[in-house]
Parts: C-alpha cells; sequence; structure tokens
C-alpha cells in the first residue's frame, strides 16, 4: 500500500474501548471496540472482529472482519473478510467479499480517479493538504 511511511506502526482502538467523535490520521488505523462517529484516513481501516463501528468513514482501502453500520466510502478496495456485517451506504472501487460475510448495503463503484478526489474534497473541507492525499494513494 503506498501511503506515508510509518514503519510498520498503526493507530490501535483496543476492543475494550468505546469511542464517540471523530477520528483523523494519516496513517492506518485497527479497530477492535467499539466507535460511533467519524472516521477519516488516507491510509488502511482494519475493523477486527470485535470492532464494532456505527458513522462515517472515509478511508484508502479497508478490511473489515466486524460490524460496521453507516456510511462507508473507500477509494480503494474493501475486503470483506467471512466473520464481517456491513449495513448502509456503500462507496467503493474494488469489493472483495469472503464467503460467509453479510453484506447488506446499497453500494456503489467508483474509478480510482473518483476515490482520490473524494478524499481530497474532504481533506479540502476540514483544511488539510490535499497534495498530501493524492501523493498517498
Amino acid at each position: 500500500m503506498k501511503g506515508t511511511d510509518t514503519n510498520g506502526q498503526y493507530s490501535k482502538i483496543d476492543f475494550k474501548t468505546n469511542l464517540t467523535g471523530t477520528i483523523k490520521s494519516d496513517t492506518d488505523i485497527r479497530i477492535d471496540g467499539n466507535v460511533e462517529g467519524e472516521v477519516v484516513t488516507t491510509g488502511k481501516l482494519i475493523l477486527g472482529k470485535q470492532a464494532h463501528v456505527k458513522g462515517k468513514v472515509l478511508c484508502g482501502h479497508a478490511d473489515i472482519e466486524g460490524y460496521f453500520n453507516g456510511e462507508l466510502t473507500v477509494s480503494g478496495t474493501l475486503s470483506l473478510k467471512s466473520a464481517s456485517t456491513v449495513e448502509g451506504k456503500v462507496h467503493i472501487q474494488k469489493l472483495i467479499v469472503e464467503s460467509g460475510a453479510v453484506f447488506n448495503a446499497h453500494c456503489s463503484m467508483h474509478s480510482e480517479e473518483d476515490g482520490i478526489k473524494k478524499l481530497k474534497h474532504n481533506n479540502e473541507k476540514a483544511g488539510e493538504k490535499a497534495e498530501q492525499v493524492a501523493n498517498v494513494l
């Protein structure tokens, strides 16, 4: 995955953690706990088996093994593992679904360029540098 060199480091929300609010990062994020709100990262979002996320997510790539409900925008690849459940509205470039995954969502697919534009537009709204996003993807 292209992105900021973090030497394999990522942000992590442990399984006994409950978080309400907004998370913004330029690195990968792993969630094993409960999050309600908004998650924005130009890196990869990983939802572990015990993850329970409700809200709005915008990310470069996503691997989901837990539960997600809300609006999910992935500029790259969304990978749904066999134990995952995704509900809501999903905008992706590529989709990989393992047998056993539950996918009850309104899904639309976009090109790679459209995905970059969505991340770029969101970062401009937040006052961040859009050039960094284009370089990440």
